[in-house]
């Protein structure tokens, strides 16, 4: 393995950067040339290969989202545009990728590790979506940006003695809000994997004025099957109290990289090269259970089915 190339691709996630930098840093010093993909599979598409040293991945640790560009690409679902992102791996005498991405990514880097090319996959999401890992890259940093923003939204509803329902990202996943919503002290966490019992989140609404709370907070996933347009206005409706919408919206994408999603990203860019040194590697996927570091077949992690931990929600409930 003399050249290798890392892209991100999907959604931008805190930490990205810091595992950019581990594997450029950590194959340089194996003698492995680096070349670094702008724009994801679009750009391996157009041949944005950009060739890395050292000193091209300092000063980026801290900072959030991917200086190595992101974007979706319909043209490498075509034949001819998966044929051309092949081409130009060959044309840059790449036989190993590092993809920086989530369940989208890692299917794109199947197929080329079928058109062979030694892929390793690297969880970068903040939806904490991939089963096969405990955690994610970016995840950490996502539900802290949250946390903040509960408190800052507790400070003035508590002033003016009104309700929040606070929609944070999370399609397909409730993992954002659940953590969020524990760790914040919401009354109510709404997930796309629960229904959604109404009259349990009024009746607990209504619970908690009557015991003298001045505030209340409700999370409230994106995919959730109610919206949270309609769910603010259903509280309202119901209950009669003043209720606020907070959108975070991609707010929750940016800012610098929690000290653990650093070394989260940094043990795992490390991981990504150390097994595409070895000969006869095939493409994995590295991830981390428990605190260890782990790499499966990247074909065989994307089977493995999400399970929802409904104990964090029990506990929520508890606590609240």
């Amino acid at each position: 393995m003399k050249k290798i190339a890392i892209l991100t691709s999907g959604g931008d996630a805190p930490g990205m950067n810091a595992a950019i930098r581990a594997v450029t840093r950590v194959a340089l010093y194996h003698n492995v040339g680096v070349y670094g993909i702008e724009r994801g599979f679009e750009g391996l598409i157009n041949g944005e290969f950009k060739e890395l040293e050292v000193h091209s991945v300092s000063d980026t640790m801290q900072r959030g989202g991917t200086w190595l560009k992101t974007a979706r690409s319909e043209r490498f679902r075509t034949p001819e545009g998966f044929r051309r992102a092949l081409d130009m791996l060959e044309n840059f005498e790449v036989k190993g990728l590092v993809i920086i991405g989530g369940d989208g990514s890692f299917r794109g880097g199947l197929e080329l590790s079928k058109g062979g090319i030694t892929v390793m996959g690297l969880p970068g999401t903040i939806d904490n979506d991939l089963a096969y890992t405990d955690y994610s890259i970016g995840f950490d940093t996502a539900v802290n940006t949250v946390l903040s923003a509960i408190g800052n939204i507790r400070d003035t509803s508590s002033s003016h003695e009104r309700g929040t329902v606070i929609e944070v990202m999370g399609r397909h996943s409730g993992a954002i809000a659940l953590y969020a919503g524990l760790t914040g002290g919401a009354e109510t966490i709404l997930t796309p994997e629960e229904p959604i019992d109404i009259n349990k989140v009024c009746r607990v609404l209504i619970q908690g004025k009557n015991r003298g709370k001045k505030h209340n907070i409700v999370i409230c996933a994106e995919g959730a099957e109610i919206t949270s347009q309609d769910l603010t206005k259903t509280i309202i409706e119901r209950t009669g109290l003043d209720m606020r919408l907070v959108i975070l919206g991609h707010i929750q994408r940016g800012g610098s990289p929690t000290a653990r999603d650093r070394m989260l990203a940094s043990r795992m860019g490390y991981k990504a090269v150390e097994l595409l040194l070895q000969d006869g590697m095939t493409s994995k996927a590295v991830g981390i259970k428990g605190e260890q570091i782990v790499a499966y077949d990247l074909e065989e992690a994307l089977k493995v089915e999400r399970t929802y931990d409904e104990s964090i929600m029990d506990l929520a409930e508890i606590l609240s």
